[in-house]
Formats: structure tokens, sequence, C-alpha cells
């Protein structure tokens, strides 16, 4: 049987205290070794987090008056829901290309919600193979959702700066992703 990590609801990431945990990382890209050189410790982004409770493969706990407080996947749903805006879609569209095989990264610094990476791609610290690039950000939204052309642009613009396609992720009510992958053309 696989082992359940436990995890510490700290604002907005979850902590794997155990340096063992860096083997999540190793093996499945999920969160990032703290420090990166000599990693004591597993930080997940609460999209991650999210993903493996449902799995199984991690119960997080939060202190409550000195003490361990575990939470129910509802809980932590509700939980991360009030500290990130688009969280649902966001979980919905990581869920859909985690399931399709995809290596799913945060893409915050990239100006959108995710990276993909290939299938088959494993991360490692250190130089990357040409292979080993980002292949897509990936942006998600729920069918109701505004959003303008110019952060449309702006997302396109800084996918193609980094030699990768632009996916626009569309959550429908029935939590169903359609994906759009959006080019900038030049006549």
């Amino acid at each position: 049987m696989e082992e359940e990590w436990e995890g510490e609801l700290i604002e907005n990431r979850v902590i794997i205290w155990n340096p063992n945990s860096v083997t999540l990382y190793d093996e499945s890209g999920y969160g990032k070794p703290q420090p990166e050189n000599k990693p004591e410790r597993l930080e997940l982004d609460l999209v991650e987090a999210a993903f493996l409770i449902e799995r199984k493969k991690l119960k997080v706990w939060k202190r409550e008056n000195d003490q361990k407080k575990f939470l129910t996947f509802q809980e932590f749903m509700e939980i991360a829901s009030e500290k990130m805006n688009q969280f649902i879609p966001q979980f919905i569209v990581y869920r859909d290309l985690r399931n399709r095989g995809f290596l799913v990264k945060t893409g915050f610094k990239f100006g959108t919600f995710f990276r993909l990476y290939d299938r088959g791609v494993k991360l490692k610290r250190g130089p990357k193979a040409p292979h080993e690039h980002t292949k897509a950000v990936v942006h998600a939204v729920s069918e109701e959702a505004a959003f303008s052309l110019p952060e449309m642009s702006r997302a396109v613009r800084l996918a193609q700066n980094i030699r990768a396609t632009m996916w626009w992720a569309v959550v429908d009510r029935e939590g169903d992703v359609t994906y759009y992958e959006i080019k900038r053309i030049t006549p």
C-alpha cells in the first residue's frame, strides 16, 4: 500500500514536514522541495494538496488550540475556496490534466494558473533538457467568468515568450472542461 502523507495547512500552502516527502516531487512532480539544495520538507500548492487528499495520498491538518485538527476533503475545499479566487475551476482543470497523464505545476510566475509538461516528463532540480520544458500554460475559468481581451492577449504573449502554447480551460456547470488553444498570429 502507498504511504499516506500528513501535511500542515499554513496560509496558502500545505507543508509536509517529513524530509522523505520529496519523493512525491522526484517521482510525480508534486510540490516544491524546500530548501531546494538540501530539502527538509515539501511545500504543496492548495490545488495539488486537494488532488492528493482526494486520492487518499495526503491527510491535511491545521493547528487549532495547540492541537492537530485533521480536515475532511470537503472542509479543505471550503477553506481553499475562501483563500484562493477561482479555486474550484482550478482544481477541476488540475485534476482533469493529471488524470490525462500530464505533469502540472503552478504557473503564477508566468501570469497563468498552470504550466503543463508532456506526459512522461519527470521534473529534476537543475538544468533541463529541451523536452523537459513547459509545453503549455493553462488558464482555468468557469464558463460564467468574465475576462478581458487584454488579459487574454497578455497571457498569449507570455506563453510565446517561453515557447509554450496558451490553453484556455473553460469549466462548465457540470464540471466538464473544454480546452481552447489560443495563438497570436501576425499577418
